[in-house]
């Protein structure tokens, strides 16, 4: 049969390996929104004192830790409260409205993960309803190839948003530093009072290699 044939000559491995990377994108995208980003609990406050010099050698050790104001925990360093969850979570990045779930301490590397293959997702999509384009100036044209050029054009949207989504979290991973502490660098406490711009910045590779492995 002409499917037997396909799959002789290897054409049936493309669209196959395309609809496993499809699968694996919803699959993490369900696994980051619906797992803990690293939620404080009050259980976890002893001993939350130790550790932070170590971690953490270029701040002044007068800094002390403060309670949340709204779930009354006592906040580890770089922790956050999230107003839309209602939990502080530890190395707090940011809130996704598309994952309706903290970007934090436990999920943050699944969801660079998760970006990876949604944007090798759009680039294929993307190539697929290109490469099925032909152009002519005709009305008759547009009424048959329309829907084809809008998936195109909403894949070149997607594709642009995940990308500098994309990068933009790998630099700051790249230097030890998260959304939040990023964009409110001049009014978190352990920031302003440390003598670096940066105290948590250990290098490239082994920023890397910290938040990866």
């Amino acid at each position: 049969s002409d499917l037997q044939k396909q799959e002789e000559r290897g054409e049936l491995l493309q669209p196959l390996i395309f609809v496993l990377l499809v699968l694996c994108s919803i699959l993490l995208y369900f696994k980051v929104s619906l797992m803990d980003p690293g939620f404080v609990k009050p259980e976890e406050e002893e001993g939350e004192d130790k550790g932070q010099g170590v971690v953490i050698p270029q701040l002044p050790g007068d800094i002390k830790l403060r309670r949340c104001g709204y779930c009354l925990v006592k906040q580890p360093m770089r922790a956050k409260h999230c107003q839309q969850c209602q939990h502080c979570v530890r190395r707090y990045d940011h809130h996704c409205p598309w994952l309706e779930n903290c970007v934090g301490e436990r999920n943050h590397p699944l969801f660079i993960v998760y970006l990876s293959v949604q944007l090798v997702v759009l680039l294929w999509g993307g190539h697929v309803a290109w490469s099925g384009l032909y152009f002519e100036q005709s009305r008759e044209w547009l009424q048959h190839n329309i829907f084809l050029l809008v998936s195109f054009l909403l894949i070149l949207i997607f594709t642009i948003v995940v990308l500098l989504l994309l990068v933009s979290h790998l630099y700051l991973i790249s230097c030890n530093t998260t959304t939040w502490e990023f964009m409110s660098h001049h009014r978190i406490s352990y920031l302003r009072q440390s003598e670096l711009e940066n105290p948590f910045d250990q290098g490239i590779i082994l920023n890397l290699w910290r938040f990866f492995c």
